[in-house]
């Protein structure tokens, strides 16, 4: 990009590498300058936390409000009960109005540790598209909306085009959340003078849309910003992995298996993930980034502590670290592993492995022991038959391991 931004956040965005795609990339640095200028992202509230997957849109909302803009955290109460078909290839399951409103609820636990929410200028808010769409009268919405957005357009869009392509069904109800995303910018604007847009780069379309809706009927100039969709090193989506979302309420996961996320990062998105997920000023990112042989491991270790802060506390990442520390350092057993219970008696090993949630099924626990991936107090298991009797499960924890990486302890009940 030649372009070199002059307001803080567009400068900060594009050295971390926050940048795909700017509707008005000059406009946008401009407005900025001004000061206190309001962007906003939405979420649906498809579960009752986000994951790591939102994680850059959420930093880029703390970023905003740290250079001075309001960020608005938008809940998609009301378009939750359609579903964003964006890049999806199945329509998503609708959620009742009590699960919607307990999802919301614990949404909001993220972001009160990553933004300041109040009623002053930077102050972040929290609306609900669902305040204004539930009242939409379709009617009048067609006849004063519809009519400023072509299907053609519509169609080509490649969040749209993927679906028709693979002949997998789009539903006119899913059709419609092009319609609903466009309209909550123009709702944003008249409600809370919203001038920005952002979003990850699948819902480039979509933005669009709203930038075009709220430019003709408010006659305003706004603007709209992606974030590239990250894949790890390894080509998966970011906030996936084998075992499941990397949740970012404790509640879903604990904050020690958030540290270890970060912790088993791969060599080649150390640097990247730094100038991302946390606020190290670049030159120490830099540093850290050059690092190379066994000194890597204490860059991911400064990453897993960064980006644990963020999410959890300082005291949960010091834990955390802690019992890493003695897990992997000492041979020992962290009081912060994930530990379940298990009634005290006789246990196949392949039966607690699954329960702890180290093997999604028998299958794949046998296969992990007979590959010997699989120990016990830190000893192997060679026998797909081998049991934990009832009196070492009474003795006290019993510490399971699958591969080198991934621990748990099982209690007796």
């Amino acid at each position: 990009m030649t372009y070199q931004p002059r307001s803080d956040f567009l400068r900060i965005l594009e050295e971390r590498g926050f940048i795909q795609d700017c509707t008005d990339y000059e406009g946008l640095d401009a407005k900025l300058l001004e000061g206190g200028a309001a962007g906003y992202i939405g979420f649906d509230a498809t579960a009752t936390s986000l994951h790591v997957g939102s994680l850059i849109q959420i930093m880029m909302l703390r970023w905003l409000q740290k250079t001075g803009g309001r960020p608005i955290c938008l809940m998609g109460g009301g378009t939750t009960r359609i579903g964003d078909p964006s890049f999806k290839d199945d329509a998503r399951p609708l959620l009742d109005d009590a699960q919607i409103a307990a999802n919301m609820a614990g949404i909001r636990q993220v972001f009160d540790r990553y933004i300041a929410f109040g009623d002053g200028p930077t102050d972040a808010v929290m609306p609900d598209n669902d305040e204004w769409l539930s009242g939409l009268k379709y009617i009048e919405f067609l006849r004063d909306y519809g009519r400023h957005f072509s299907v053609n357009r519509m169609l080509s869009f490649d969040s749209v085009k993927l679906r028709l392509d693979r002949e997998q069904n789009l539903s006119f109800l899913e059709f419609n959340y092009m319609l609903l995303q466009a309209y909550d910018f123009l709702e944003l604007h008249r409600r809370h003078a919203c001038v920005l847009q952002m979003g990850g780069s699948d819902q480039w379309g979509n933005i669009v849309n709203g930038v075009d809706l709220t430019r003709r009927v408010a006659r305003a100039e706004v603007y709209g910003l992606t974030s590239p969709l990250l894949t790890t090193a390894d080509g998966r989506k970011m906030g996936k992995t084998a075992q499941g979302a990397i949740w970012l309420n404790a509640e879903m996961l604990s904050p020690y298996e958030f540290w270890q996320f970060w912790r088993n990062t791969a060599d080649a998105d150390v640097g990247r993930f730094l100038k991302l997920y946390t606020e190290l000023p670049m030159d120490e990112i830099g540093r850290l980034a050059r690092l190379g042989g066994a000194e890597i491991n204490e860059a991911k270790k400064t990453l897993a502590n960064a980006v644990t802060t963020l999410a959890h506390g300082p005291e949960a990442a010091a834990a955390a670290e802690a019992t890493a520390r003695e897990t992997f350092e000492q041979g020992g057993a962290g009081a912060d592993l994930p530990t379940v219970t298990a009634p005290a008696e006789d246990a196949p090993v392949t039966q607690l492995l699954v329960r702890a949630g180290l093997a999604g099924s028998m299958k794949e626990a046998k296969r992990l022991i007979a590959e010997g991936g699989a120990r016990v107090d830190d000893q192997p298991v060679a026998d797909v038959a081998a049991i934990v009797s009832a009196d070492r499960l009474r003795e006290g924890p019993v510490k399971l391991s699958a591969g080198k990486k991934r621990h748990a302890l099982v209690r007796a009940e």
